[in-house]
């Protein structure tokens, strides 16, 4: 079975529910980043996020794009916040995935008030965005951010541009803090209004690395690893139909992250997602 895809936004491109992220491919070799693009083609995920940031993943990318360019709707980011700074990466993300052009082009964990002001400013990293969608080196932009205060930021940031997609946390946990979920709430009224793409990272996050835990997974997070607890959150996340979820940053979880996707039922009920809170003790991503 195949993931079902959705309208992103205004882009007019049907993606899958499950958008690639490819922090996973950050520190493996290419052998076992082909072996992620045959699961890709076997659950029809044809969206692929990635970014400077994730170690060699653009590098990985790289060669799929040679021989597969129309299959994927490509995604990257900017960390910088100057233009020149910003438009060296761009060129530089260009290169190393191979493409003459990015379907996406995010501004990487755009969550503080001073980076912002950066961006925004004459000589910030968006007259660098702007320009090369003009000049057909990119198609649509967007931004990011992790925290429990980047749905509020993303507000003032679509108020200042209007952006084609925004990423921002979003599990049960979250769905359940009462700092976050007013604003998450907000954002994705408005991005409904406006037609803005809303993908959403953290799906299966059990909750941060806990103190004096080795990490066994090379996620940001504590994942949850049972498939049934995996499958639930899924389920519930994608239950949503005005989202997307991107995969965990792990190799080894995609297979049960893109199997619960394409098996894709009705909502986990509430007393079904505090159950499985009590069971894996989940905690809040945000630290607070």
């Amino acid at each position: 079975m195949t993931i079902e895809k959705r309208p992103f936004g205004r882009t007019g491109h049907m993606s899958s529910a499950v958008i690639f992220g490819a922090a996973a491919l950050g520190a493996v070799d290419q052998a076992t980043a082909d072996g992620v693009l045959d699961l890709l083609f076997e659950y029809g995920v044809n969206h692929i996020d990635t970014a400077p940031r994730y170690g060699e993943a653009e590098l990985r990318i790289g060669p799929w794009m040679d021989k597969h360019r129309k299959d994927f709707f490509l995604a990257t980011k900017t960390g910088a916040r100057d233009y020149v700074g910003a438009k060296e990466e761009i060129h530089r993300s260009l290169d190393r995935l191979r493409t003459d052009h990015i379907d996406l082009l995010q501004m990487h964990a755009l969550v503080y008030p001073d980076e912002c002001r950066q961006v925004f400013a004459a000589g910030g990293a968006l007259e660098a965005l702007v320009e090369a969608r003009e000049q057909g080196l990119v198609k649509y932009l967007g931004i990011t951010g992790h925290g429990w205060t980047v749905a509020a930021m993303h507000q003032q940031s679509l108020e200042k541009f209007d952006f084609d997609s925004i990423l921002m946390p979003w599990n049960w946990f979250a769905a359940n803090h009462a700092l976050y979920r007013p604003d998450y709430d907000a954002t994705l009224a408005l991005c409904k209004q406006r037609n803005v793409a809303v993908q959403t990272i953290k799906g299966i996050a059990r909750g941060p690395w806990a103190a004096g835990v080795t990490p066994n997974r090379t996620t940001w997070y504590q994942p949850m690893e049972n498939e049934a607890a995996i499958r639930t959150s899924v389920h519930w996340v994608l239950g949503h139909p005005d989202i997307f979820l991107n995969s965990a940053g792990d190799v080894s979880l995609l297979p049960a992250i893109f199997k619960a996707a394409s098996e894709l039922g009705s909502q986990p009920s509430d007393a079904a997602m505090a159950a499985l809170r009590a069971e894996e003790g989940m905690a809040s991503i945000f630290g607070i």
